[in-house]
């Protein structure tokens, strides 16, 4: 398959090595300013799926040197550039191309059909933890769950999703497909809501949070304003209300995730922009619109900002 990735950080590190190293031809589209060192150390993977280095086939600064269409583009950019990601790679693909969306957040699908049609877009939930070591390095640190993929219209056949999945899991990246993959979507949403933010604020890792009852305390309160709205917004999930949410969350997902420091804090600490707006900040905008009070996340969303534009 010919492969083309598109944001190459901790999560475009992961798919970009473990699918080459398994056969397939990758591209990455990097930064210039890395471009050569990454041509000459290569990429690594380290951590919980071992030790991998691949020196990648194609390294592009470019979309215009992109020698052919591919067959697949793997989106990994923060949720605020995906518009203009899409726009840049639709002239790119041909009517068998697709286009898989591995991203945080509410609004990326919506955004990218702004220029690519439903039928080539793939949308997952990514529930496994990268992190960046520098340019080009990556540590796997946690997984919770397989990828999960799918078409959120259910305009792509399933066939064609199960093979997808099996090629990455293939590759040593646990996928399935499935055609509910909006209710995945919507639980990392819930996930990341009540830990990537909080945890970003105060500086520690997951476990770290769930540990501490004040903490506690803050998180169910932010899972509940989101079980109102989904009740209000007429989406479903997989666990029938809050409370059941909860226990799952504490005993299953926080301890399997307990060492993960969250992806906002490495953003705050590098000066850059976080994927706020796309989380705890898209709860308040949706709580807006279908008349849901979501005070708790407004206030988690402000103080992410806050500490934003402070390291800025």
């Amino acid at each position: 398959m010919n492969i083309l990735i598109y944001g190459l950080g901790a999560l475009g590190t992961v798919y970009a090595t473990l699918l080459q190293k398994k056969g397939h031809q990758v591209t990455a589209l990097v930064r210039p300013t890395v471009a050569e060192l990454l041509r000459q150390e290569g990429l690594t993977v380290t951590g919980i799926w071992g030790d991998h280095k691949i020196y990648l086939q194609s390294i592009i600064t470019d979309l215009t040197a992109l020698s052919e269409k591919p067959d697949l583009v793997i989106v990994t950019v923060k949720s605020f550039d995906t518009e203009e990601t899409a726009r840049r790679i639709a002239p790119l693909l041909s009517n068998n191309s697709y286009v898989l969306l591995a991203q945080n957040g509410y609004g990326n699908y919506e955004a990218a059909l702004s220029y690519i049609p439903a039928e080539q877009l793939i949308l997952g939930r990514v529930i496994f933890g990268a992190e960046t070591i520098g340019p080009g390095q990556s540590k796997v640190t946690v997984i919770a769950d397989d990828v999960v993929i799918g078409s959120p219209d259910h305009v792509i056949p399933l066939q064609i999703l199960e093979d997808m999945a099996q090629t990455f899991c293939e590759a040593s990246i646990p996928t399935r497909a499935s055609t509910e993959v909006m209710k995945y979507i919507w639980s990392k949403i819930i996930y990341n809501g009540a830990l990537n933010s909080l945890g970003a604020i105060l500086e520690v890792n997951y476990g770290t949070l769930a540990a501490s009852e004040p903490c506690r305390q803050i998180m169910n309160k932010m899972i509940a304003e989101i079980f109102q709205l989904l009740e209000a917004m007429g989406q479903p999930v997989l666990w029938p209300n809050a409370e059941a949410y909860r226990k799952v969350f504490y005993e299953q997902l926080v301890p399997v995730t307990a060492s993960h420091h969250p992806s906002m804090l490495q953003d705050i600490q590098r000066g850059r922009r976080t994927e706020i707006d796309a989380l705890n900040g898209a709860i308040v905008g949706l709580g807006k619109k279908h008349g849901i009070q979501t005070p708790v996340n407004e206030v988690i969303a402000t103080l992410v900002k806050a500490k934003e534009s402070l390291r800025a």
